[in-house]
């Protein structure tokens, strides 16, 4: 489990690296594969499609939305592309994305990952890197501190069910037991009107992730 100083370091480099390669590439495609999770397939079953979803299929029809989905990873071997999350369990799928990076690190420090690996069926807003960059650093120590306020603010990230887009715009209840609500229609959605969701419907062995640029923080 990470220290305070040792998770600090990493929120700061997946920061630090998001920006570069963002600043680097654009809206182009990270190709550089993530470290490969303990127990990921190292290539693809032949059923799974090859072709990357264009990130713009209209919610309710069973594809990803929003323009975000156009900086996941092409090549369907690599981990963090939509073809490998959708073979993985949600915490192993978004360990190998690299936009989550800082979100996996705070999975681990929680002690979280076997609990969503195991859930049955769940959905993550997971903030990507940007998101926890946001975060002023005195609140960001305090967090860190605390190993029960971080596990209460990432359960408020997490619904006990898969939610299709078609059903997004409603309240539901968290992990954590309080409510968030998400707002909008077609791709543009926000949760709890201070968190955008860039890249929606992305599917997982038992789960369903929504790619955010916020951090949730629970009303108490």
């Amino acid at each position: 489990m990470y220290g305070k100083r040792k998770l600090t370091t990493v929120f700061a480099v997946a920061a630090f690296s998001l920006s570069l390669a963002l600043a680097a590439c654009g809206s182009e495609t990270m190709n550089t594969p993530a470290a490969q999770p303990t127990g990921v397939p190292t290539s693809m079953p032949t059923a799974v499609p090859t072709t990357m979803p264009s990130g713009t299929t209209s919610p309710g029809m069973g594809g990803m939305f929003g323009a975000g989905c156009g900086t996941l990873p092409k090549d369907p071997a690599n981990p963090g592309s939509p073809q490998m999350m959708a073979q993985q369990p949600i915490a192993t799928a978004a360990a190998g994305n690299p936009q989550l990076a800082t979100l996996t690190a705070a999975v681990q420090q929680a002690g979280l990952a076997d609990q969503l690996n195991s859930a049955e069926a769940v959905t993550i807003f997971a903030p990507v890197n940007e998101a926890f960059a946001k975060i002023p650093k005195e609140q960001l120590d305090q967090v860190l501190a605390n190993p029960e306020q971080l596990k209460k603010i990432l359960t408020y990230h997490v619904v006990g069910q898969k939610i299709d887009p078609a059903k997004l715009a409603a309240t539901f209840q968290t992990l954590e037991g309080q409510d968030i609500t998400v707002t909008g229609s077609g791709q543009d959605f926000k949760v709890n009107d201070t968190a955008t969701i860039v890249c929606g419907n992305i599917p997982t062995k038992n789960g369903t992730v929504y790619l955010i640029d916020g951090v949730l923080m629970p009303p108490s």
